[in-house]
């Protein structure tokens, strides 16, 4: 019966130096400025002849100036990220192939496109971070 007591107490004493541990870890920011929003990479498979043989990475976040329409971004974020993949999904399939590098231009053209029409109103900036592929034969 102590035993068990005793493993609780000892939980108890170490959960505030485990809380300020975490307070304490540094939080990573891809920028310092308050308009960005920034989206996890996308990652789109790349098909060649009927078979996968590679994937293309997309990176890239939202300048938004406008703080009603960057909450707006933030909260449909889910929704927009889904509408991204889709769209990468269908571009990868029919306009990317392994030996040449995608045009980056258009990929954020395609980006921004999408961007305007999910949030009904243009105000948000496309900023691509890296776009790459990987090969593997």
């Amino acid at each position: 019966m102590r035993v068990p007591i005793a493993l609780f107490l000892a939980a108890l004493l170490a959960a505030p130096a485990l809380a300020e541990e975490e307070a304490a870890a540094p939080k990573h920011k891809v920028t310092q400025s308050e308009t960005y929003v920034a989206f996890e990479p996308i990652y789109a498979t790349i098909v060649d002849a009927g078979r996968p043989c590679g994937m293309l990475m997309v990176h890239f976040g939202l300048d938004i100036p406008n703080e009603e329409l960057r909450e707006e971004t933030t909260r449909s974020q889910p929704v927009l990220r889904d509408a991204y993949v889709r769209n990468l999904l269908s571009f990868t399939a029919t306009a990317v192939r392994p030996w040449q590098q995608p045009s980056v231009e258009v990929i954020s053209e395609r980006l921004q496109r999408l961007t305007d029409r999910a949030l009904k109103k243009k105000g948000a900036r496309v900023l691509l971070a890296q776009v790459a592929m990987r090969i593997s034969r």
